[in-house]
């Protein structure tokens, strides 16, 4: 392990870490202070005892577009009661070893997740241009407020994009943010400030029970948010963590990660922070500047914890407009716009799957979208594999006939497979060959049966041959279901050396 690459490495992720904690605070609804707790401890905590080292966790835009609802309903002590909830069932998901799971979601879904995302965090940063009225009306803002505010967004964007081109030594947002920053300062700039919103100067965290009653109907309004918060988190943690595998050429444990996530979200909770998850942005910063072990993300949070102890007069003087700077950046390189090529040279169903995963992720949630967008994905496979099953006929010198089957019987193929035989013509003795064959369903048993009743009603027979032994297995087991006639291959008895 090379110490000077994590501890520098560390170092350079928890400087990028402050703006986007503050920021994606901001859009939760809470205090800067919360979300910059979430990202020492889940960083700490991930780091320390989850599945990918390497992988930069802490509070994410992902999380923090589904907590405003929660937020501003209920209140910020609801929010923590919530991430307690969700890493619970993180854990559980992690115990029960379901993060394989995530190997089925189709690349469409993950193209629509990403891109409905994007959308979701870019109209998330329009509410800052909302300002209260002296009346206590809430609207946009207008004249050189509303300038003031575009140009330093403007220039924020600017900057983050033009450094990288003069060097990559430091996070071109940490640039932009100091740079607005002072500019803000020198010329006395009149735009709000993080200051404006809350301070974010603390001291250590410390460990509190969530203020709400502790009842039933407590725990009702709390549920479907963590099982939300819980989802979201590990679809995120799960997708960045199979990147990073891709691109150190590596294999993460995601069971060991959903745990690690779980227990970083239920200590979150208990030290008033948000929650969160692995952060695609901060993991790439981490693993192009070296760091590829424990130690970076550990180092990371520690630095961050440093900051808030001693720089929190230094945050509050960050305009509002150097942090929606950094997120539309965020936005523009989370947004996959391959995806526009690309829908022009899929297919059809594929295309149709990005843009209603993106829709429903906007509308709805991003668990949501994800769990709509699988169940599509399925549903277009089993149609399209449905058609494929193919039926060819012979007939033998005993005059039996064959009929040779070849794909996969299930419930998307059952009714193609059943219009393919022509019962009131066959001859008495039928038989159907498996070899190029599986049987995977009941839809398929009851296919079969349907068969057998058909030709039994015509006083003929059916015989299934050169079955698998899983699906021997499978329909043997189905013999209260089903009557079959199974045509066994020939067991040949070898003399062996052994037997001499």
């Amino acid at each position: 392990m090379n110490l000077k690459n994590e501890l520098l490495s560390g170092l350079t992720v928890a400087l990028a870490l402050v703006p986007e904690a503050v920021a994606f605070a901001i859009v939760a609804g809470v205090d800067p202070l919360v979300g910059l707790y979430a990202a020492f401890f889940i960083g700490f905590i991930t780091s320390t005892f989850g599945g990918r080292p390497g992988m930069i966790s802490g509070a994410t835009g992902g999380l923090a577009v589904v907590m405003i609802e929660l937020v501003s309903s209920h209140g910020v002590e609801y929010l923590f009661a919530a991430v307690i909830l969700m890493g619970i069932i993180q854990i559980i998901v992690g115990l029960l070893k379901w993060g394989k799971f995530i190997r089925i979601i189709p690349h469409p879904v993950m193209l629509g997740f990403v891109n409905g995302l994007a959308i979701v965090i870019l109209l998330a940063q329009l509410n800052q241009f909302k300002v209260a009225d002296s009346s206590g009306n809430i609207q946009w803002m207008t004249g050189s407020s509303l300038w003031i505010m575009l140009g330093l967004v403007a220039l924020t964007v600017a900057i983050i994009y033009l450094v990288p081109k003069l060097t990559k030594a430091i996070p071109s947002s940490l640039v932009a943010i100091v740079v607005v920053s002072l500019l803000v300062t020198l010329l006395n700039i009149d735009t709000r400030t993080v200051g404006d919103i809350a301070s974010v100067s603390g001291g250590l965290p410390t460990f509190s029970i969530p203020n709400l009653p502790l009842n039933f109907e407590t725990f009702m309004i709390v549920l479907p948010y963590a099982l939300i918060f819980a989802a979201v988190g590990l679809i995120e943690s799960l997708l960045t963590l199979t990147l990073i595998d891709e691109i150190t050429d590596t294999r993460g444990k995601s069971n060991k990660e959903c745990v690690g996530l779980g227990v970083a979200n239920i200590v979150t909770g208990f030290f008033g922070g948000m929650g969160g998850c692995a952060m695609i942005g901060q993991s790439m910063i981490n693993i192009n500047s070296g760091g590829k072990r424990r130690l970076s993300g550990i180092s990371a949070s520690l630095f961050l914890l440093s900051f808030i102890l001693f720089g929190g007069n230094l945050i509050d003087n960050i305009p509002i407009a150097a942090l929606i700077g950094v997120m539309f950046v965020v936005v523009i390189s989370t947004f996959e716009w391959s995806s526009f090529k690309l829908i022009r040279n899929i297919k059809k169903s594929d295309a149709f799957i990005i843009v209603l995963v993106s829709g429903i992720t906007v509308i709805e949630d991003l668990a949501v979208a994800v769990v709509v967008g699988v169940i599509v994905s399925s549903l277009v496979f089993a149609w399209e594999k449905g058609k494929n099953i193919d039926v060819y006929e012979e007939v033998d010198e005993k005059g039996t006939k064959i009929y040779k089957i070849r794909g996969a019987l299930f419930f998307g193929s059952s009714r193609n497979f059943l219009e393919a035989f022509d019962v009131k013509n066959d001859p008495t003795d039928v038989i159907i060959d498996f070899m190029n064959a599986r049987v995977f369903d009941h839809s398929a048993i009851d296919t079969i049966n349907t068969l057998t009743e058909k030709y039994k009603a015509q006083n003929k027979k059916l015989h299934l041959r050169h079955l698998s032994q899983e699906c021997y297995d499978f329909i043997k087991d189905s013999n209260n279901i089903v009557e079959i006639n199974i045509i066994e291959d020939p067991k040949y008895h070898v003399a062996l050396d052994e037997l001499a």
